[in-house]
């Protein structure tokens, strides 16, 4: 059992939600679902809570109303190892959403993303401080980042 599991408090959306991620993540599932009954206070038959894995990490979430909506104070950081994985991590879950800078997008339900490749974190600790502030300012011009474009920062073409 994993101690900490990020609760995401949603409207109406939770299953719909719990359902894309699940499709764009590997080694992810839905673990379980609790329903609105007769006593609501959510439309009987309604997710109420439905806890699921994505890549293996879990998650609940909520339909909680339209009390809280989520805001980028906190994100899901994702490392990515290769810039297929980005590109596909990006497209999949900006569809509907809005496209950020660095790197951060907020997909259709709101939820704030960090879509990173492993080589950024690699590259910005460098202790050659040249090279890593190449590639800090390359970052920073970038929505959705590109490996190529910071090893060229990095090497300083």
């Amino acid at each position: 059992m994993q101690k900490i599991v990020p609760f995401l408090w949603f409207d109406n959306q939770a299953e719909e939600a719990m359902n894309h991620y699940i499709s764009i993540f590997p080694d992810s599932k839905v673990v379980s679902v609790s329903r609105y009954g007769d006593a609501g206070p959510g439309p009987k038959g309604t997710v109420m809570v439905a806890n699921f894995q994505l890549a293996g990490q879990e998650f609940m979430a909520l339909n909680g109303g339209p009390e809280f909506k989520f805001t980028e104070a906190i994100s899901l950081h994702v490392n990515c190892v290769t810039q297929e994985e980005v590109d596909e991590l990006w497209q999949k879950l900006s569809e509907g959403g809005e496209r950020g800078p660095c790197g951060w997008l907020k997909d259709k339900y709101g939820v704030s993303w960090q879509i990173i490749p492993t080589a950024l974190g690699e590259m910005l600790q460098d202790p050659d401080a040249e090279k890593s502030n190449r590639v800090m300012q390359a970052m920073l011009q970038m929505s959705k980042i590109d490996i190529a474009a910071l090893r060229r920062a990095y090497a300083g073409q």
